[in-house]
């Protein structure tokens, strides 16, 4: 069967897509497998779908998709699984703006009900020359190896959150621009969550010579069992292109289910931890936070920030009450850099090293 594909997913990204796709009927109903689908409804929120360029592009009644299969478990967006078996035909959902395409098991009242996918078959690659049988498509292909080695002797900022949405990813551009001014070359990674280009670009945007995510490693959904895997391979991947600082955003919460908890409490991992940023939403998470990575991962928190930090209350509270260091990574950026640097023994930004 062959398709136009209208639109094509950023979770794709791994894989060099043509818009006039093969499809085969028989669809492997595995993690990281790119299917294409018809979209189905029109929505008003939550509708935009990432492209292979980070743009965000509208979805439509009637538009062909290529999408990645893979799960989805956000508090704040939807849930959903892949199932055992999915055949041409089958309705699964759109599960989040890079192109995840699950059944959805729950949504949350901010996004409303996800679109509906009408499975159309897998996509279909030649990677050999004359081959006109093709092999379905993975994000797999072309990825960054994965494997459990030692981590590198690289120092790395880790950026852990209280929950999604809590400014990592904030906390994450601002202290890569001012470590980038500081004359070391900065690799950026996102080592948990949902694949989504949108958060590692962004780390390209404010001076990250190479920024690396769990999706480049060929995994759309992170785990328990393979968050720490892919956290090594994507600090060895930066440190053999070069970076001197690498600065880690651990996605979702710290208590969620995509494996943040099991790179913090990763001894090898952590023994690289140069500082240790914790995002949070409000005093109460700040509190619960700090006592879970002490008690829990034995961990210290170096600096709090988020919007616990955006005014006097919340930074007043975490200083006084919690005795930890709070800065505000909008409004004091370049404060916040200068603090994290001194933690790596790197000279203030326009010093000379």
């Amino acid at each position: 069967m062959r398709v136009w594909l209208d639109k094509i997913a950023s979770a794709t990204a791994n894989v060099p897509l043509r818009r006039d796709a093969r499809l085969s009927s028989a669809i492997v109903a595995r993690e990281g497998h790119i299917v294409a689908g018809r979209i189905h409804g029109e929505k008003t929120s939550y509708n935009q779908l990432e492209d292979l360029h980070g743009r965000m592009m509208v979805l439509h009644d009637g538009d062909i998709v290529a999408g990645v299969l893979g799960q989805r478990n956000a508090l704040q967006g939807y849930a959903g699984f892949v199932p055992d078996r999915i055949e041409a035909g089958d309705r699964l959902n759109v599960l989040n703006l890079g192109g995840v395409i699950g059944k959805c098991t729950s949504e949350s009242p901010t996004v409303g009900q996800p679109f509906e996918f009408e499975v159309l078959g897998s996509v279909l690659v030649f990677p050999e020359f004359g081959d006109r049988s093709g092999v379905p498509a993975h994000i797999g292909m072309n990825a960054i190896p994965v494997a459990d080695q030692k981590p590198p002797a690289v120092p790395v900022v880790f950026i852990a959150g209280t929950c999604m949405n809590s400014g990592k990813t904030t906390v994450a551009c601002h202290l890569i621009r001012h470590l980038a001014k500081c004359g070391v070359a900065v690799g950026g990674a996102k080592l948990t969550g949902v694949s989504l280009r949108r958060d590692t670009l962004q780390m390209r945007d404010f001076g990250a010579t190479w920024s690396v995510s769990f999706t480049d490693a060929g995994i759309v959904s992170t785990t328990t069992l393979t968050a720490v895997p892919v956290a090594r391979s994507l600090f060895q991947h930066l440190a053999q292109a070069g970076a001197e600082v690498i600065v880690a955003e651990l996605g979702d919460g710290i208590l969620g289910e995509y494996g943040a908890a099991d790179v913090l409490a990763d001894k090898e991992l952590m023994e690289h931890a140069a500082a240790l940023v914790l995002c949070a939403n409000d005093p109460v998470g700040t509190w619960g936070a700090q006592r879970v990575l002490g008690e829990q991962f034995g961990l210290t928190i170096d600096v709090v920030s988020g919007p616990t930090t955006d005014n006097l209350v919340g930074t007043r509270y975490v200083k006084s009450q919690l005795g930890l260091e709070a800065i505000n990574a909008r409004s004091h950026g370049r404060e916040l850099g200068e603090f994290v640097a001194s933690r790596i023994a790197l000279p203030i930004a326009g010093e000379t090293r």
